[in-house]
């Protein structure tokens, strides 16, 4: 059991509308609210249960109501003086308990136990990211300017939260902190005399936390007794964290789990019996809190650390655990990460030879930094334990090194798919050698000529047809050279996109058109040259740079040509990825408009004389080559906004690559819609998922394409559009196909 005292999440006020309180309870994931009059005295409780029922009953449902009209008037509370038992006894009945002061006002909330602990700004839970401490000490050895630097650079290494710790000597010590005692053992005597060389005053560490607040990391503290903690709670913290040496110091404990605020508790120098108690208290007073294995070893032997205890510790006492390390280095700390530690906490120093103790096992903050980088990437790593899916990486290479089945005859439709049929060959683009017993003696849905593949939509009865499609805005589909005439038989599109291959720039045009097309076109520059050379425009090796203008150009001078083939072009579009992707770590925001500079320079050599060229919107992570970079420019709204309209141009809004984009930074899809949507030329339409999963089939992703495409008729009204499904050039167009389907009825919606 634990009570919960941040209470906002779970109280509204019962004259708010209902559809209010529908919002409070998808956010408190607690599937609850209570609701409260002008004084906070409760009145009613409103469960999703609840409104479901109150739905059911209605004819016309109007949820700008006022709550107190469906709100459950009989509900069971408790007072908070009442002892904790008869909170646990309720708790078999119900999921939450609302505790009540003497007048009937709600000041917290009982739960049988944490989904999550809210720590200043952080969320724990067992999806959060790690919650990493730099446990500063007093590693400050006594100067302020040294503790507001050590905060600086905590800043800069990455951590969540800085640490400190607060000892009223005269109160804690027998001899009421004497450094000077002769009668003291030897180990008393050190760290005393580092005590009172090093402590700050009351009034300097309340100027370092609010140091800390101005600097964005939360402060903590541990305080070392009773008259510390008042010192604190008087400041106001967050929460606690309690020393090893306390665990077992009950009195302190159960006063600080008193205050509800949540606990970071570590458990060095301690049995599991006495782990037990501890945690045994922490429930008893309903406290949120976090266990932290913990080896007191200065440094630790890395034998004695023993990693494994953190699954047992996690199974004994039922709650979130952590990692408090004091062995060199920050291999151990990453590796706790991976088996399940929610919370880390190494000591932070500047100078490792500095005077102290803590100093010898602390992290400099170039060696704090590489430790938070190799956590989140763990934490990335790490995934789900659901069923094993390709990457979209994984994907393209599939497709490049996989085999697949193929047809050794022509074949008309309707003719059965015989075993001596089917051979298996390289690419693996088509479907999977395993599935070739699903295809014999199969009736087949289309004809085959030699050397066709096979593919998913071959072991149904029936496939998607081409038609005229009609939409709002101009529409086309993406064409190679050697396929656009075959699509133009099938469809009835306002333009084509030629998406161009480095190989496509040394084709004789002529061998392809012969005549002209009333229509317009767009071209899509390639993002690959020969010799592995990726186009980017703002690289800082300026022999590289010249090498993508010079293909730039000619691809300019491509498009130029195959103008005079398409009677409603007037200046052609050339979409193209601009270049400002990093192989290991993205660039920092300061350092964004020096390549944004480079890019206006380079597209300043090019003749760009009656084409026009459109930078595509990107993705955070694109794919290479099969495997992932960094993207860093035409991925901020902003960033992309300013750069158009400084220069003039406008880009090809890539739905599926702005998705990610948003996902990945918690942006709002549609504001990105209406920012960009007003200097958008061109428009590539195709679903998205997560943070990386691009070029989706429509209706397969994470976007709403019936809102989608009434923002798009409203803020990109003249702009063209393709589905750039990917691959959705595969068996004659067929996802293609799928997605202008799927998009019409979008647009009609």
């Amino acid at each position: 059991m634990i009570i919960e005292k941040q209470i906002q999440k779970y109280i509204i006020h019962k004259d708010e509308p209902i559809v209010k309180s529908l919002q409070k309870i998808s956010e408190n994931k607690d599937r609850t609210i209570f609701a409260v009059n002008k004084y906070g005295v409760l009145q009613g409780v409103l469960t999703d249960g609840d409104f479901r029922r109150w739905v059911v009953k209605q004819k016309d449902i109007d949820l700008n109501q006022p709550l107190s009209i469906i709100i459950n008037t009989t509900f069971k509370s408790i007072n908070e003086e009442e002892p904790h038992s008869k909170i646990e006894e309720l708790l078999q009945s119900v999921e939450l308990v609302p505790v009540i002061d003497n007048r009937g006002r709600i000041v917290g909330i009982a739960k049988k136990k944490a989904r999550e602990i809210q720590l200043g700004g952080f969320i724990i839970n067992e999806e959060s990211p790690s919650f990493v401490i730099a446990e500063i000490g007093n590693n400050h050895n006594g100067s302020i300017k040294l503790a507001k630097t050590l905060v600086d650079e905590a800043v800069n290494s990455g951590a969540d939260c800085a640490k400190f710790q607060l000892r009223d000597l005269g109160s804690l010590y027998i001899n009421k902190g004497n450094a000077n005692d002769a009668s003291e053992d030897l180990g008393s005597q050190y760290t005393l005399d580092l005590l009172s060389k090093f402590q700050l005053s009351t009034a300097e560490m309340i100027e370092v936390f609010d140091y800390c607040k101005e600097k964005g990391i939360l402060p903590l503290c541990t305080p070392w007794d009773l008259r510390s903690l008042e010192v604190l709670e008087d400041y106001g913290m967050e929460g606690y964290k309690l020393a090893s040496a306390d665990l077992t110091n009950h009195e302190l404990l159960r006063t600080m789990a008193k205050l509800g605020k949540p606990l970071i508790c570590s458990t060095g120098m301690s049995t599991e019996n006495e782990i037990k108690e501890a945690v045994e208290i922490l429930n008893e007073e309903g406290s949120p809190h976090v266990i932290l294995h913990c080896n007191s070893t200065y440094p630790a032997p890395f034998k004695d650390v023993n990693l494994n205890y953190l699954a047992r510790l996690k199974e004994l006492t039922g709650s979130f655990i952590g990692y408090s390390g004091h062995e060199r280095g920050i291999n151990i700390a990453i590796a706790a990460v991976a088996k399940g530690a929610k919370v880390i906490e190494k000591h932070f120093t500047m100078d490792r030879n500095m005077e102290g103790n803590d100093h010898k096992v602390s992290l400099l903050p170039k060696e704090f930094k590489d430790m938070v980088d190799g956590i989140r990437q763990v934490e990335l790593a790490l995934g789900t334990s659901q069923e094993r899916k390709m990457s979209q990486g994984e994907l393209i290479n599939r497709e490049n090194l996989a085999k697949s089945l193929v047809i050794n005859c022509d074949l008309s439709e309707g003719e059965v798919i015989f075993e001596h049929m089917i051979e298996v060959k390289s690419p693996g683009k088509g479907l999977q050698p395993n599935r070739k017993d699903e295809l014999v003696g199969k009736k087949a849905n289309k004809g085959f000529k030699v050397g066709d593949f096979f593919y998913e939509s071959d072991l149904l009865d029936e496939t998607v047809k081409p038609r005229n499609y009609d939409f709002p805005l101009k529409w086309g589909v993406p064409v190679r050279y050697h396929d656009f005439k075959s699509i133009l038989e099938k469809t009835n599109p306002d333009l084509l996109e030629f998406h161009l291959s480095y190989k496509d720039l040394d084709e004789k045009l002529e061998d392809y058109f012969d005549e002209e097309y009333d229509m317009d076109f767009v071209v899509h520059m390639p993002e690959l040259f020969a010799g592995d050379h990726l186009l980017d425009l703002c690289s800082l090796d300026e022999e590289y740079r010249k090498h993508t203008l010079s293909e730039m150009q000619r691809v300019i001078n491509i498009t130029r040509e195959i103008k005079k083939h398409f009677k409603k072009s007037t200046i052609p579009m050339i979409v193209t990825n601009m270049g400002g992707f990093t192989k290991d770590e993205p660039l920092k925001t300061e350092e964004r408009q020096a390549y944004y500079n480079l890019i206006e320079e380079s597209l300043a050599q090019l003749d760009t004389e009656g084409v026009e060229i459109i930078p595509q919107t990107m993705p955070p992570f694109p794919w290479h080559f099969g495997g992932q970079r960094y993207q860093n420019l035409f991925m901020h709204p902003n960033d992309t906004l300013e750069f158009c309209q400084r220069n003039n141009m406008r880009v090809c809004f890539d739905i599926s690559h702005s998705k990610l984009a948003c996902n990945y930074f918690g942006w709002s899809f549609k504001d990105f819609v209406k920012k960009i949507g007003p200097i958008t030329g061109h428009l590539h339409i195709v679903d998205a998922k997560g943070v990386d999963g691009e070029g989706l089939q429509i209706g397969e992703g994470d976007i709403d394409f019936v809102a989608l495409s009434q923002d798009l008729k409203e803020y990109a009204p003249q702009a063209f559009f393709i589905p750039e499904i990917w691959q959705g050039h595969k068996n004659g167009g067929e996802g293609f196909w799928i997605a202008l389907d799927r998009l019409e009825k979008a647009f009609k919606s």
